[in-house]
């Protein structure tokens, strides 16, 4: 009896012009465009500058900020109220204020100030934004005291240490000292370097943080929303009554629901994988049949969902709300744009039920860190428990009425 339940779906199925053409769309769209549109890192910012200093050191510090790459000019202010101006017609999205007297302070040893405003409409611009100026002006110090570090030791010998500030001091004041002049006389302070290893992201590419969890979004999409809305349809057109007078068992019909899907999660799984290979040179560290394991477990958890929502839905309308108000929920709690650790206790709770955490949790795992399925074995058994229950939910929920 499965045979001929199996048959009827594949035949349904491509009978469906529409429906084989969206799965590929989808991929596509999933993978082409999402992990360019979904992407958090901060770029181009928008720099008003405001320069009261006009002076060498000044202008060095500008062109140091801008040839970082994430940040372009937008405009040169003579002010900082007229700065201000361009933030609040949305032109400008940052401000580094250089003050009168920087270049002076550097060359007699003691602070110099810059200050930044930020557009903070935009919080996550604003914030790193901010943060990236900030790195820049302390590379920038930093570049300072290893010049200064070179070439201290020639000054030392060319005059005594006793007038050496004060020498350099008078040649700014009278205009006669020139850049590298000024930047040798920066005071050493007590400083140590800092190397940064970023392990598994190594470049800090935010398609290699994404791109894992989009193969989990596109799997919950095809193969939670189409099981629901088939068996939606099959009650509006009425074939679903067809079915029902026939000996088949609610298992047995589940079952034709859910293996055809899980085929085609399978068959998309792997398209995906090919795709991130090919366009972003992103290939799973750990091992693929871990990942395989974990996919096919998942399948049934988002299927047997789909059929749970369909067995208490009556029309395909009543069926796309309540999918799509389930999956925003499961979305945004599932870590995909930000850490479940960042969320309230009370909505860390609530993510103990969302299987889309879980998945997650294990592509990102396996692809970046290489994970082996012993350290994953909690994300394991928790898809487990939901397939069995939203399954077996699926099976019980079923009316099935002559």
């Amino acid at each position: 009896m499965l045979k001929y339940l199996l048959e009827k779906e594949w035949k349904q199925l491509m009978r469906n012009s529409f429906m084989p053409k969206l799965i590929v769309a989808m991929t596509l769209m999933m993978l082409f465009v999402m992990p360019w549109a979904a992407n958090q890192e901060v770029k181009d910012v928008r720099l008003g500058l405001v320069d009261y200093d006009h002076s060498p050191l000044s202008e060095r510090l500008a062109r140091k900020v801008t040839a970082s790459g994430y940040f372009k000019f937008a405009a040169v202010s003579s002010s900082y109220n007229e700065a201000m101006e361009g933030v609040a017609s949305g032109d400008v999205d940052i401000i580094l204020e250089i003050p009168l007297g920087f270049e002076k302070a550097l060359a007699v040893g003691s602070e110099a100030d810059a200050f930044i405003s930020a557009n903070a409409v935009n919080g996550t611009k604003g914030s790193l934004g901010s943060s990236y100026l900030s790195s820049i002006l302390s590379d920038f110090t930093a570049e300072l005291r290893e010049e200064e570090g070179i070439r201290r030791p020639q000054a030392d010998q060319a005059s005594p240490i006793r007038g050496g500030l004060e020498g350099w001091s008078s040649d700014i004041i009278s205009g006669g000292a020139g850049l590298q002049g000024i930047e040798s006389v920066i005071s050493t302070l007590p400083s140590f370097n800092v190397s940064p290893q970023y392990r598994f992201n190594p470049h800090l590419d935010y398609k290699v943080f994404m791109v894992p969890a989009l193969m989990v979004i596109l799997l919950t999409l095809l193969t939670g929303f189409l099981p629901a809305l088939n068996i939606v349809s099959e009650k509006e057109v009425g074939t679903i009554e067809q079915i029902n007078v026939t000996p088949a068992s609610r298992l047995l019909f589940v079952l034709a629901k859910l293996i055809p899907y899980w085929v085609i999660g399978f068959a998309v799984l792997s398209f995906g994988m090919l795709l991130a290979a090919f366009l972003y040179s992103i290939v799973p560290v750990g091992s693929l049949p871990v990942i395989y394991l974990f996919a096919s477990v998942y399948i049934l958890v988002v299927s047997g969902m789909g059929l749970v929502i369909s067995n208490y839905s009556e029309t395909m309308q009543q069926a796309m709300f309540v999918m799509f108000f389930f999956m925003m929920v499961l979305l945004f709690m599932s870590g995909l744009f930000t850490p479940v650790a960042s969320m309230p206790e009370w909505a860390q709770a609530i993510t103990i039920v969302n299987p889309l955490k879980y998945f997650m949790q294990v592509m990102r795992l396996i692809y970046l860190k290489g994970s082996a399925f012993t350290e994953l074995l909690p994300q394991f058994l928790a898809l487990c428990a939901f397939a069995v229950a939203l399954n077996v939910w699926a099976v019980f929920s079923y009316k099935k009425s002559s």
